[in-house]
């Protein structure tokens, strides 16, 4: 671990705790941030109990993250929430290209890039999500696909000084009950920090790169 990077935990509430047992929930994470000081904890309700958690975890470790957003600031998007919307409901961190977005509501490579630049705009911390199907792992195409994902927004993360996050979570591995050994985290992690560093060392020193699966 590069003592440049702390260590990041960041949890998808996804279509739970939208409400009272949100907040409930927040509570407790900030208990259990305040005991481990060296790691920055992230959490990511729904819509619905943003504010509600931002302000139970105000003044704590613990910060809140969107699970997706609309990439234009404003117009007749119905249903859809912005950027600023995010800023203003106490959020500092949105989750973009979750492999679920990219799976059932046919999220692109170019849509999540897009929002990647709307949510740096905002100051908001993206952290991006890439991963394979099992089609394509059992093809031996999980480097190439992860690549194409990256290649997609990397330029972006380079042009601007936060340290945006990367999660490598294949797609095979959410909610199947499967999941992948370090081995194969650790290949793909390492091939990211190396498409990072190709952009420049410092990306690379300050990119956070985690892995989310069952």
């Amino acid at each position: 671990m590069n003592p440049e990077r702390r260590p990041l935990i960041a949890g998808n509430w996804k279509m739970f705790h939208g409400g009272p047992t949100g907040v409930t929930l927040a509570a407790e994470i900030v208990k259990v941030a305040a005991g481990v000081p060296h790691v920055d904890m992230v959490i990511g309700p729904p819509f619905t109990a943003l504010a509600a958690c931002a302000a139970e975890c105000d003044g704590s470790k613990v910060g809140i993250a969107a699970q997706n957003m609309h990439a234009k600031g404003s117009g007749a998007f119905t249903g859809e929430i912005s950027a600023a919307m995010l800023k203003d409901a106490g959020c500092g961190w949105v989750i973009l290209g979750h492999s679920e977005r990219r799976q059932y509501f046919g999220e692109t490579d170019a849509g999540v890039a897009e929002k990647t630049v709307a949510a740096l705009g905002a100051k908001l911390v993206p952290i991006v999500c890439v991963g394979e199907t099992l089609k394509e792992r059992e093809a031996g195409e999980t480097l190439r696909v992860v690549k194409r994902q990256v290649d997609a927004f990397l330029d972006i993360l380079g042009q601007d000084p936060v340290a945006a996050a990367i999660a490598y979570e294949p797609v095979w591995a959410i909610g199947t009950g499967k999941n992948a050994g370090p081995t194969e985290a650790e290949e793909v992690h390492e091939a990211i920090r190396t498409w990072l560093k190709g952009k420049s060392v410092e990306l690379a020193t300050r990119t956070r790169i985690l892995y989310g699966g069952s």
